[in-house]
């Protein structure tokens, strides 16, 4: 009898460890398609702009990744793209910066004369609301307004699994040295202040048959460092294919050697570069990652990928 109860507390220690990995029963999605909304870069509808959005459809749901910078571009985008937002409920936000977020009170306002739950989840990183001593940081004001028109603001401090397949980061751990942020950024800390090295900064990362789909906003805290923070904590795979911005357009020759090894290690083999990703980093990756015009591209407006087509990009990033 005490052997046969050891033997159950070991099965526990071991269920529990796993939990605490963050590592489950694999549950890889069935459909995925995620086009983007808002970048630079515009083929023949849209409107182009320093910022980022992009629509996640996998298996019967719908995400919509930031918002934009300025208030009507994702509205409009879609629009002249035919694609209808008002089912969208679901919110992603990767980080603060308005380049992200500018497009989402009036998102809001606008979808629920059709939807009234229509971006009625908002999910963001802990920290997005911080103040910030070098610009004024907008997310209180734009919480408090959600807030008042019923929409429900969800913050995550680790890896959360929001639909099956389908997680979010949490804020990442810094593990390596990629500082892919604005140097001078204070946060207020009390009566001190810290560097704003954008701590918020937060991925979505969907499961396939083929590997991980990771959805960046702009990187901040490394695309290295989100890599290595699935593999510790949700799971151990490849991740075949990177969307959105990786804030390598300041990036040194040597800094892009070096992300690139990290990217061949990890399997990825697709690139959507957009918003901060860089033009010249973008084609430098694709160079050292021995990969082709048609699985490694500038983002731009209207392009995608699913699961089945892979990557199909307007002529203007071809």
């Amino acid at each position: 009898m005490a052997l046969k109860r050891y033997h159950i507390l070991i099965v526990i220690i071991i269920l529990n460890s796993s939990l605490i990995m963050g590592q489950k029963e694999s549950k890889p999605v069935s459909t995925l398609k995620v086009t983007t909304l808002s970048t630079m870069l515009v083929n023949f509808n849209g409107i182009g702009e320093w910022g980022y959005s992009a629509l996640v459809e996998v298996d019967g749901k719908k995400i919509l990744f930031d918002t934009g910078k300025y208030p009507e571009t994702v509205l409009r985008n879609a629009e002249e793209l035919g694609i209808d937002l008002s089912d969208v409920e679901d919110v992603f936000l990767s980080h603060n910066h308005r380049d992200h977020t500018g497009g989402l009170l009036t998102l809001r306002n606008e979808l629920k004369k059709t939807n009234p739950n229509a971006l009625i989840r908002v999910h963001v990183g802990k920290g997005i609301f911080r103040e910030r001593l070098n610009y004024e940081n907008n997310m209180p004001n734009v919480k408090a307004a959600l807030e008042a028109d019923g929409v429900k603001i969800i913050v995550y401090e680790n890896q959360f699994e929001l639909f099956s397949g389908v997680w979010i980061t949490g804020p990442i751990k810094r593990i390596h040295d990629e500082k892919n942020w604005y140097e001078g950024g204070k946060i207020q800390m009390g009566p001190d202040s810290i560097e704003d090295t954008i701590p918020e900064d937060q991925s979505l990362v969907i499961e396939t048959e083929d590997g991980f789909v990771l959805v960046s906003g702009c990187g901040h805290a490394g695309i290295v460092n989100t890599l290595e923070h699935i593999r510790l904590n949700i799971y151990d795979k490849r991740v075949y294919t990177v969307i959105g911005g990786f804030h390598l357009v300041n990036a040194t020759d040597d800094n892009l050697k070096w992300t690139s090894s990290k990217l061949q290690d990890f399997g990825v083999s697709n690139i959507m570069g957009a918003h901060c990703t860089g033009i010249n980093s973008l084609y430098t990756l694709r160079n050292l990652l021995d990969l082709s015009r048609s699985n490694a591209i500038v983002g731009s407006v209207g392009d995608s990928f699913d699961l089945e087509k892979g990557i199909t990009a307007g002529p203007i990033a071809k």
